[in-house]
């Protein structure tokens, strides 16, 4: 494959920590081959909700969002992760963390292997893919929810905008379900779009965007994405 021989458009739209993450980890990989710009579709909204007033044993945490809404007195200190940055965040705020190193199902399996006995409560966000509570609670480990926090849309930066409706190609490097269809219904876009998903689930959520080349990470972790990300930078961009 030939390198590109001008820099790639890539448009980062998750929210503006983890965005910021990201775009300097692209930087560290691909350098001048690509130009970032950095145009967050959802910002989090902190909620209230109320708790379940029982002795949790441990949290679930699905998301970083998720570590950062966990704000509430008496919540235990141990905490079962989706991923490693979870976990990392996790340990961060002081719980003892465990990564499940990928997904959903990876997740409700670590727990289920673990010998945990429960009650767990699980924070998440107001939009979630399967419902982690119910699945753990039928497999015998009492598991309850609390919606922490909610992924507002917000509009794309003029910059962002006038890359999306230009002719030159523009890669979408995408992290969930929800920021695909939200970027999607701000669309149509001119522009044809490189998108890397990062998991089937968002492959298809990107589905609406119509783009002219997709490709899907081979695990649901940002290292998995930069390999997607490779495809495009790395060969021709249409």
């Amino acid at each position: 494959m030939t390198p590109q021989s001008r820099p790639l458009s890539v448009l980062l739209t998750r929210p503006q920590a983890q965005g910021d993450r990201f775009a300097a980890q692209l930087a560290d990989r691909f350098g001048n081959r690509i130009a970032v710009t950095t145009s967050p579709v959802i910002a989090p909204a902190y909620l209230v909700p109320e708790i379940p007033a029982l002795a949790f044993s441990a949290l679930v945490f699905t998301s970083e969002t998720a570590v950062t809404s966990a704000r509430f007195p008496g919540l235990p200190r141990r905490a079962y992760c989706v991923g490693d940055r979870t976990a990392a965040a996790a340990a961060a705020a002081g719980f003892a963390a465990v990564s499940a190193k990928g997904d959903a199902a990876a997740l409700i399996a670590l727990i289920r292997g673990s010998g945990e006995s429960g009650p767990l409560l699980h924070l998440r966000g107001a939009d979630t893919r399967g419902d982690i509570a119910a699945i753990l609670t039928a497999a015998g480990i009492p598991t309850r929810q609390a919606v922490t926090y909610d992924q507002r849309p917000q509009p794309l930066s003029p910059e962002a905008a006038a890359l999306l409706n230009g002719e030159t190609p523009v890669l979408l490097p995408l992290f969930s379900p929800r920021t695909a269809e939200i970027l999607a219904s701000l669309g149509p876009f001119r522009a044809p779009l490189l998108v890397a998903a990062l998991s089937p689930a968002v492959a298809s959520a990107a589905a609406r965007l119509h783009p002219a080349r997709l490709a899907t990470a081979d695990a649901p972790d940002a290292d998995a994405l930069l390999t997607a990300v490779s495809i495009f930078v790395n060969g021709p961009a249409a």
